[in-house]
């Protein structure tokens, strides 16, 4: 696996990037910037409160969309210099740089299978990120890779999610933990989208039903995994494996980093009330 040692895989940007100034966020999912000295809505592809990310005057990074599409908002957010240091913010590019890292065998335990799906109908009303058929061809095993984005890490190490309660989060859980009835295999795949995580954990501070839920679904046989990728203006840096913990924790000693980042998350509407 010389190609997945840390630093030496870069997975491109699907389209090229354009620095700009953060300004402000709007109605959860509008991004202004300027670009090129004229202030700009760009979409910003994160449901989440982006805690510590919503800085004014920092340094950020948008694409354009291509010029046939018809969508209003003609850029997308993509990355953001925090503290010196680069932070995706674009949640949806994760499910790419993740079947990118499993085509080439990058991830522990998803190195073995023999063809690779996205975003299949499964259970109630859910879709899987990656279904790789795994086993032989008289005994196929599906497995399930629900694919989370992680962008929030803390100055003890840990890379944090969510970073807001999110119940569809949890109910994917409960979800990938009905497959193993079956036979089948489940994991859920944390891609941490900036460089100074250690380890990662499920957050009991943000989301103590996503924490539980996690906890369960491990013990029902739902495997958690994370790696760590550095997204920089030229291409995201694969950094390698990043230790999952799913014990418990006390929450206290976080308190204080997320009062300290209040200030610099969620979003404002446009006319004024955060």
């Amino acid at each position: 696996m010389a190609a997945c040692a840390a630093g030496s895989l870069v997975i491109p940007h699907e389209r090229p990037l354009l620095p700009c100034r953060f300004l402000a966020r709007y109605d959860r999912f509008i991004a202004s910037v300027e670009l090129d000295g004229e202030v700009v809505d760009a979409h910003c592809v994160n449901p989440g409160r982006m805690e510590g990310l919503v800085r004014p005057g920092a340094r950020a990074w948008v694409s354009a969309v291509p010029p046939e599409s018809k969508r209003k908002l003609r850029y997308t957010l993509e990355l953001l210099e925090i503290d010196g240091g680069y932070v995706g913010a674009n949640t949806v590019v994760p499910n790419r740089l993740a079947e990118f890292l499993v085509r080439e065998g990058c991830v522990p335990g998803l190195r073995r299978f023999r063809s690779l799906a996205r975003e299949v109908r499964y259970g109630e009303n859910s879709r899987i990120d990656l279904l790789l058929e795994q086993g032989s061809r008289r005994h196929p095993v599906r497995h399930y890779v629900e694919v989370k984005n992680c962008h929030l890490v803390y100055p003890d190490g840990g890379a944090y999610f969510p970073d807001s309660v999110s119940v569809r989060a949890a109910g994917h859980l409960r979800e990938l933990a009905t497959v193993l009835a079956a036979g089948d295999k489940a994991t859920v795949l944390f891609t941490v989208q900036r460089e100074d995580a250690r380890f990662l954990r499920p957050s009991r501070l943000h989301d103590p039903a996503f924490a539980a839920a996690a906890a369960e679904a491990a013990a029902a046989g739902v495997r958690f995994r994370a790696v760590t990728i550095a997204p920089r203006p030229d291409g995201f840096h694969y950094l390698g494996p990043l230790p999952v913990r799913l014990g418990p924790y006390p929450i206290a000693p976080l308190e204080p980093f997320r009062d300290a980042l209040a200030p610099f998350s969620g979003w404002r509407r446009r006319g004024g009330r955060s």
